[in-house]
């Protein structure tokens, strides 16, 4: 049977030393293989066609069939690791919590603890008449994420 680490160290041996990581590998019953990359700058069609093609060299269909599919993260999917975080710092995001809450914002910095989102929203000022657009950075723990999206903003 295929593994998802046998197929995650043959990928990491093709992407050694550039700026490509792997987002996810599935192995699913009947050996469908699915692979994402992803790369600091950007993913081609080319980049997807090499690695397909090492992994068909380095893995006999003789010995085992398998179906392979490679692609790059589509925008509509969530966010999975920590350099896609990286990746899209200066974007729109939106943030589902655990506790079903959500918050958008632009996304100002990302490590292994949370992320932090510039968030907008507008607000009674005491002292002021009507409401004013308060900004206001928001830390979200990874712990408490449940989902982030990148937003497609349209200017």
């Amino acid at each position: 049977m295929i593994t998802k680490e046998h197929v995650t160290s043959l990928i990491l041996d093709k992407i050694a030393g550039s700026d490509m990581f792997i987002v996810d590998v599935t192995v699913r019953p009947g050996n469908v293989i699915d692979v994402t990359l992803d790369a600091d700058s950007g993913v081609t069609i080319e980049d997807c066609t090499e690695v397909h093609r090492h992994l068909l060299r380095e893995m006999d269909r003789e010995v085992e069939d398998y179906s392979l599919e490679i692609s790059s993260p589509d925008l509509t999917k969530p966010l999975k690791v920590l350099r896609q975080y990286s990746k899209n710092i200066g974007r729109t995001v939106a943030v589902k919590k655990q506790d079903k809450s959500k918050h958008e914002g632009i996304l100002l910095a990302a490590d292994d603890n949370g992320i932090v989102i510039k968030t907008s929203q507008k607000e009674e000022v005491p002292g002021k008449k009507g409401k004013k657009l308060v900004e206001r950075d928001v830390l979200i723990p990874m712990a408490e994420i449940a989902e982030t999206k990148i937003v497609i903003v349209f200017k």
